[in-house]
């Protein structure tokens, strides 16, 4: 556990420009505060002694306002910034070296039973106010991007924007496929098409006019 929280101070100090020395995130950083609390929360819950677990993690949930269940399962190097408003659902796995931003739920869709809750992979990003629901993979070095609500899984080294989410790239490239830019927009070809009709029933009236103007 030592060479574990070891790992979640050194997440904080690179990824958080903010963050001057260990002893400040130690003893001021909300989101160190609440995963150290849930290593102990998990200890307890691992061992059966349920209650106990249960109340460290919702005096964690009073003093930092982060929701992490005791059972949730997190890798090393975990690094929550901000943090205010985060849920972290029963059956939630993270991988190592991962950052969660502010107001991001790790949350179930309430159809599911035993595995309810996503599994995030090696250092996964989820941007803030990002909601992930369900019991499917974010693979290994994905980006949620802020906002985007994810109902399905997102492969490995690709981004994910959106309502619903899409993923717009896989290993740094956009893919043909996916392309969110190029492809054929329904409404906007309903638009142009209305558009084109106006223009033509304009020039019908054009030329009704002039008739008119010359009997």
């Amino acid at each position: 556990m030592f060479r574990t929280l070891k790992s979640d101070l050194n997440a904080v100090l690179e990824r958080d420009p903010a963050a001057r020395n260990r002893a400040e995130v130690f003893f001021l950083y909300s989101g160190f505060k609440a995963v150290r609390s849930h290593r102990k929360a998990n200890w307890f819950y691992k061992h059966n002694l349920k209650f106990i677990a249960r109340w460290i993690s919702q005096r964690s949930r009073h003093k930092t306002g982060i929701e992490i269940h005791p059972g949730a399962t997190i890798g090393k190097g975990l690094f929550i910034d901000h943090g205010m408003g985060v849920v972290i659902g029963e059956t939630t796995v993270i991988g190592d070296n991962c950052t969660i931003y502010q107001n991001v739920t790790l949350g179930g869709t309430g159809k599911d039973t035993g595995k309810r809750h996503p599994t995030l992979g090696n250092n996964v990003l989820v941007g803030s106010g990002a909601k992930v629901l369900g019991p499917f993979t974010v693979g290994d070095n994905a980006r949620i991007a802020a906002g985007a609500v994810v109902l399905s899984e997102v492969p490995a080294n690709a981004t994910a924007v959106g309502v619903p989410a899409r993923v717009v790239k896989v290993n740094g490239i956009r893919s043909e496929t996916l392309d969110q830019i190029h492809v054929s927009d329904p409404v906007a070809l309903a638009l142009c098409n209305l558009e084109h009709k106006i223009n033509q029933l304009n020039e019908q009236i054009e030329e009704l006019k002039k008739v008119n103007s010359k009997e």
